[in-house]
């Protein structure tokens, strides 16, 4: 899941929101420092209910991540997108193909969900925009395992960004896209690609419910 999927029903309480994307937040700032479900999960009994709402948005990220990627949907549409990406980049010996792969369901599944109702993703950065960037930057701090990662300069610029917004157009998506690659050290896509995102999209429309469909096996969390 991305950040919209991860944090849309929250948006009525903005510290939960925020540690729904405390996980890729972390991904951006310092992919070395990690706060795991297990490590949240100690801080929900806590004193300050505030630090209990960072502390269960984050163990809810990995709750959804965990059903989410366990689905069939996400299996055969990520598995589909590497394959394209495969044929349509030029031959290398990393994992380009199917990182794309994965990272794009996700991304469409965002712009779906957005489409189906858009005012959502306003009150998603009003709520952003109202955050004690401070605070949030201090309770993950204590939650996160490794070294303290300055998030009360990332999460602003997140907010004033509004790169969710451009999901909804081809070639702004594949700029995003581009910002990821140079981020994480893999070679930039070609322009062309853009001719195969229509197809893709109508592709993770049509199984969006599939990709939403949460899988009873797995247990919701106890504090949300």
């Amino acid at each position: 899941m991305n950040y919209f999927a991860h944090g849309r029903t929250f948006v009525d309480t903005p510290l939960l929101l925020a540690g729904t994307a405390v996980p890729d937040w972390l991904s951006v700032v310092n992919r070395r420092v990690r706060a795991r479900a297990k490590s949240a999960r100690r801080f929900l009994a806590a004193r300050d209910t505030r630090l209990v709402q960072v502390a269960a948005g984050i163990v809810r990220h990995h709750h959804d991540d965990d059903w989410f990627h366990r689905t069939r949907a996400f299996a055969e549409l990520s598995w589909s997108f590497t394959v394209e990406f495969r044929d349509r980049l030029p031959r290398d010996d990393g994992m380009r193909p199917s990182f794309l792969g994965h990272i794009l369901v996700e991304l469409l599944l965002d712009d779906v969900l957005i489409q189906q109702d858009p005012s959502r993703l306003h009150d998603y950065y009003d709520a952003m925009d109202g955050l004690d960037v401070e605070f949030v930057a201090w309770a993950v701090n204590r939650i996160a395992i490794g070294p303290d990662v300055p998030l009360e300069r990332l999460i602003p610029r997140f907010s004033a960004e509004r790169f969710l917004y451009d999901y909804a157009e081809d070639g702004k998506l594949l700029f995003r896209l581009n910002n990821v690659m140079q981020r994480v050290g893999l070679p930039l896509l070609p322009e062309s690609v853009c001719e195969w995102f229509p197809l893709a999209r109508r592709q993770v429309r049509d199984r969006a419910d599939e990709l939403m469909r949460w899988n009873s096996e797995i247990e919701e969390p106890r504090s949300l």
